[in-house]
């Protein structure tokens, strides 16, 4: 099984979003050292907490301070954006950095309604309908070929041409985005972070309808899941008590210290609405992702690590690849 990760870029209670960025960048090269396969960061806009606002940029930043590691989006939200823009953006990281780009896409805004409205204030956001049209159109400027009938077809390319093309994922969190990726053919990254029940049925549906295409003869799944360990328990219950109390407030604001508080729930698994986290020591926090996998059918497995100490979680992804070995 492969081991990847997925940055938020969290902000510190205490910290500034320039010091969220520079443990993003250093994030993703000590994971690189330790083995991990891929390094995606998100999309989040009118949030104190997530500095990640524009997944290109930071990119770009990471690609040029690591050497091998895969690095992308998770994700970029289309129906923010032209899909010819995100072509070229993705592109010109493709040109820069062959054979290491990642290009997820989501349909959800990653904001608030009006927050959507203020980044396309002169078009509005894609609908959920388009969605589909919107990535029909991103794949044709991908491959250099839109659809005969679009109205830019042998008239718009979008350069430059890469030596090789960035990897395109689908980011799912329902059924709907889910069957999208079957049918382009495209890679399924499953958020099961954000949606707990039902995510296996969803990707053996995906496996099920997937229409293989050119760059993807055969369907693959990646699980992205929210996973913190310690060298014991009792600390990984401490550390979590932070994004515990982030969430209880509505994600708002910077990531809180850990609280004096006792670890609610069995032990091995805190909930909070919908939302499952992996907590637990190395073997228990392995073994728990693991077994996550499997019932995904998953190749490779994402964690998404947020804690209020920048050393704590990159150790916990040095105690989780030791024992897994990215």
């Amino acid at each position: 099984m492969r081991l990847s990760v997925l940055d938020q870029s969290p902000v510190p209670e205490g910290a500034t979003a320039a010091d969220a960025l520079a443990n993003t960048i250093d994030l993703a090269q000590r994971v690189e050292a330790m083995g991990y396969h891929r390094y995606w960061v998100a999309e989040h806009h009118n949030t104190g907490g997530l500095a990640g606002s524009a997944p290109e940029v930071l990119i770009a930043a990471i690609a040029a301070g690591t050497e091998r590691i895969r690095v992308g989006s998770g994700g970029v939200m289309l129906s923010h954006y032209s899909p010819l823009k995100v072509a070229e953006a993705f592109q010109v990281l493709a040109t820069l950095y062959p054979g290491r780009i990642d290009l997820g896409i989501g349909r959800a805004p990653g904001s608030d309604q009006i927050t959507a409205y203020a980044l396309a204030p002169t078009s509005r956001p894609v609908s959920v309908e388009r969605y589909p049209n919107t990535v029909n159109d991103l794949l044709g400027y991908l491959r250099g070929e839109l659809d005969p009938d679009s109205p830019f077809a042998g008239k718009v390319q979008a350069t430059p041409r890469p030596p090789s093309q960035p990897h395109v994922w689908v980011l799912a969190s329902s059924a709907d985005s889910a069957a999208y990726a079957a049918h382009f053919g495209l890679p399924l990254g499953f958020a099961h972070f954000i949606t707990v029940a039902d995510g296996p049925a969803i990707a053996e549906a995906y496996r099920q309808q997937y229409q293989p295409s050119l760059a993807h003869p055969e369907p693959e799944v990646l699980v992205a899941a929210s996973l913190l360990c310690a060298e014991t328990e009792a600390d990984a219950h401490r550390l979590a008590t932070s994004v515990q109390a982030w969430r209880s407030r509505g994600l708002q604001g910077p990531i809180p210290p850990p609280q004096e508080l006792p670890a609610p729930g069995p032990l091995g698994a805190v909930r909070t609405g919908r939302k499952a986290m992996i907590v637990g020591n190395p073997t228990q926090a392995a073994e728990q992702l693991r077994d996550l996998a499997e019932a995904y059918g998953a190749d490779e497995a994402m964690a998404v690590t947020i804690t209020w100490d920048h050393e704590a979680r990159v150790r916990s992804y040095e105690l989780l690849a030791e024992v897994i070995g990215a």
